[in-house]
């Protein structure tokens, strides 16, 4: 997350004279989500997604910022309003990105963040629902570094709560981190955050497994 908006930042340095409406609006939309006015943010990646019809980046953007936020409420008829205004936002991509990893792992963040709201109630079937959400994501693109980390992450929460090791899925964080380290950067907005949430799973991974 901390990633997203730092390539954001270095995007917004760049001289807003040579961009073009698109490239200006979308530098704007992330200053507003760094700036956690996530309202304004959606309203405007929204507003962005119906110019660019064609583009997935925009109301993928929009469906993120609605499932990340989420994570905070309390309440559920706010929560489901929210992530299902977030799953509109990610049909839309998906709809115009089909079979895109990018895509299909925010549609696992949004069941987890179900899940972490009442894990008793949406938990047996939205977990059977990210399993098959990760594999079919590893065997589009096995070497995307955020897939590897997003269902790493996913692993060790149904470890920890089976009381089972994250051992193994720590060894994957850490070849997700190479991963991030060695992906070439070209496509402009493209998601490519997550080494920095990485490298903080791993050095937790080191305090929890180390021996006492």
């Amino acid at each position: 997350m901390k990633t997203v908006l730092l390539v954001a930042t270095l995007i917004l340095s760049l001289n807003l004279s040579s961009q073009t409406p698109y490239e200006k609006g979308m530098s704007k939309a992330f200053e507003l989500w760094q700036e956690q006015k996530n309202t304004e943010a959606v309203q405007l990646f929204e507003r962005i997604a119906t110019a660019e019809k064609n583009n997935w980046l925009p109301p993928y953007y929009a469906g993120l910022i609605e499932v990340i936020s989420s994570f905070s409420i309390k309440d559920e008829a706010l929560l489901t309003t929210k992530l299902t205004r977030a799953k509109v936002f990610l049909d839309i991509a998906a709809s115009i990105s089909e079979d895109n990893p990018e895509i299909m792992i925010s549609y696992a963040l949004l069941n987890t963040a179900y899940i972490a709201f009442d894990g008793q109630k949406y938990g047996m079937t939205l977990s059977g629902e990210n399993t098959a959400i990760y594999k079919k994501a590893q065997s589009i693109s096995p070497n995307n570094p955020r897939v590897i980390l997003s269902k790493a992450e996913w692993d060790m929460g149904s470890a920890k709560f089976f009381g089972k090791s994250i051992t193994p899925f720590c060894e994957d964080i850490d070849r997700a981190i190479v991963l991030f380290e060695e992906e070439e950067q070209t496509i402009p907005f493209y998601p490519y955050s997550g080494l920095e949430r990485a490298e903080e799973i791993s050095a937790n991974c080191k305090k929890e497994t180390s021996p006492n």
